[in-house]
C-alpha cells in the first residue's frame, strides 16, 4: 500500500498585477504525468495571446501497484530570465509538499521590467495565492478499473458500486461499462467482489 500525499482539493486561478503586468496563477490535480501535460496544453492554448505561460509539476510515477513510486519534476521558464519563473513556482509546490499537482501561471507583460527578483517574488505568489484558493487535501493513490458486463449483471455492479462510494461513471451501450476510480488499496478486493458477484462474467481491465 502506497501512502497517503497532500495535493490540491481542486481547481482554481488566482489573479493579480504587478507593475501592469497581469499574473494568473492555474492549479490542478493531476493523476498522471499525461495529465499534467495535457492541462500545462490547455492553458498554453487558452492564454495562447499570452507573454509567457510557465508551467510546474510534481507527480507521481510507479503507483500502479508497482514496488515504490517516484516524484517527476517537471518546469520550464518559457522564455523568462534562466531560474526566474519555473523554478520558484515548483519550489513552492515542493516546499508545502504537493504531489500530483500541476501548476501554470500565466504572464502578460505591463511594459515593466520586474528584474530576476520581482519575477522570482510574483511566480512564486502566483502558485502560492492559487493553492490557497483550491485548498489542500490528504489523497490516496487511485487507479482507473474498467468493469463491462451485460445489461442483466450492470445492476448489480452498479450497487456494489454505490453501496462502498466509489466514483463512477457508466456508459450503456451494446453492453455496459462503468468506469470507476479506486483506491490502490481496494483495488484488487473490489475486483473479487465483482467476480464474485457476476459470476465471472465481467470484464475487468
Amino acid at each position: 500500500m502506497s501512502d497517503a500525499y497532500r495535493t490540491v482539493s481542486e481547481s482554481a486561478t488566482a489573479e493579480f498585477v504587478v507593475q501592469g503586468s497581469e499574473f494568473l496563477g492555474h492549479v490542478r490535480p493531476v493523476e498522471s504525468v499525461d495529465a499534467a501535460e495535457s492541462f500545462v496544453e490547455t492553458v498554453r492554448e487558452e492564454y495562447a495571446d499570452a507573454t509567457h505561460n510557465v508551467p510546474a509539476y510534481r507527480v507521481r510515477t510507479g503507483d500502479d501497484g508497482t514496488e515504490g513510486h517516484f516524484l517527476r519534476e517537471y518546469s520550464s521558464d518559457d522564455g523568462e530570465p534562466s531560474g526566474s519563473a519555473g523554478k520558484p513556482a515548483l519550489n513552492v509546490l515542493t516546499q508545502q509538499d504537493l504531489e500530483n499537482c500541476a501548476v501554470v501561471v500565466t504572464r502578460y507583460y505591463g511594459g515593466t521590467n520586474l528584474g530576476v527578483g520581482g519575477l522570482v517574488r510574483a511566480y512564486s505568489r502566483a502558485v502560492k495565492e492559487a493553492v490557497e484558493k483550491a485548498g489542500i487535501v490528504e489523497e490516496h493513490p487511485h487507479e482507473q478499473l474498467r468493469i463491462t458486463v451485460e445489461y442483466d449483471d450492470s445492476g448489480t455492479v452498479r450497487s456494489i458500486l454505490e453501496s462502498e462510494g466509489y466514483e463512477f461513471e457508466a456508459d450503456y451501450a451494446a453492453a455496459v461499462s462503468f468506469d470507476v476510480r479506486v483506491p490502490l488499496a481496494d483495488g484488487e478486493a473490489l475486483r473479487d467482489r465483482i467476480r464474485s458477484a457476476t459470476s465471472d462474467r465481467a470484464d475487468l481491465e
